[in-house]
């Protein structure tokens, strides 16, 4: 069956570093990550996934978060690692955390898009999803898409398709470059810094013993195994991207001077 899991994360993950900063509370309902000068924390699923939507509740570290990321991804492993990013990269009190999203296919990435939220991530508990099918890979946050990257093999561009991948996640200093380039540090008379999660689903291909539990009569249903952006959800993603997006490799021509890559001409 393509499991959908929801309810109590001692079943879904374990915490892998962070010698105790990392934490599963409330009876399995709650995970907290912390950060200290010494160390950061992190987890991982138990499972590893190949295709699925993927919902997680984060609540980000309040306050000066300057220096800290706190990074959620599904990855493979390899040198040829397919990977799908969310980070989280903190900022002075006051300033807009910047949401950093990113794509890698047979180890190439280098496909980042930056976004500012719409709300304070701070205050509340928000959805972040990652929906991955043969043909898309959609970022939303909410329920709003922000970002469809598209499976182009056809015009010569990798997609992550035959790689599963488990969900990691990680709260870390990296304030050698997170914040303003690296000019801002982390301060860490505000330590401990706590990023929190609950309330993860996985409608997913669960993947065990080299095969995947997704049955082939999966591609006739219409939920997310052949989802993509119906003309409103399209409207949407225009929406964030012209008023919230700071970045996108696709108009970085300082950075890509040899040319943009194939997908950028195309989306």
């Amino acid at each position: 069956m393509a499991g959908a899991s929801a309810g109590n994360l001692y079943q879904d993950f374990q915490i892998t570093w962070g010698d105790g900063r990392a934490k599963i509370l409330e009876n399995g309902q709650l995970l907290t990550l912390s950060l200290d000068k010494a160390s950061g924390s992190g987890f991982q699923s138990k499972n590893e996934y190949l295709f699925g939507k993927i919902d997680m509740q984060l609540k980000l570290v309040p306050g000066n978060s300057a220096g800290t990321v706190t990074a959620y991804y599904l990855a493979s492993q390899g040198p040829t690692h397919d990977e799908i990013d969310f980070e989280f990269l903190g900022n002075l009190s006051g300033d807009p955390y910047t949401l950093h999203t990113n794509v890698f296919a047979q180890g190439k990435g280098n496909r980042e898009m930056q976004f500012h939220l719409w709300f304070d991530p701070t205050k509340d508990f928000h959805t972040y999803s990652i929906l991955w099918n043969p043909k898309h890979i959609i970022f939303m946050v909410d329920g709003t898409p922000i970002r469809d990257f598209k499976n182009m093999e056809s015009k010569g561009v990798a997609f992550p398709k035959n790689q599963p991948m488990r969900i990691y996640s990680s709260l870390w200093n990296a304030d050698d470059w997170a914040t303003q380039g690296g000019r801002i540090k982390t301060d860490w008379t505000k330590a401990p810094f706590t990023a929190c999660y609950r309330n993860f689903n996985a409608d997913a291909c669960v993947w065990s013993s080299g095969t995947s539990n997704c049955p082939p009569q999966k591609s006739n249903s219409a939920d997310w195994w052949n989802q993509d952006l119906d003309s409103m959800s399209q409207e949407r993603m225009r929406w964030v991207q012209r008023n919230y997006m700071i970045y996108n490799y696709c108009t970085d021509q300082k950075r890509l001077p040899q040319g943009l890559p194939p997908e950028c001409s195309i989306a």
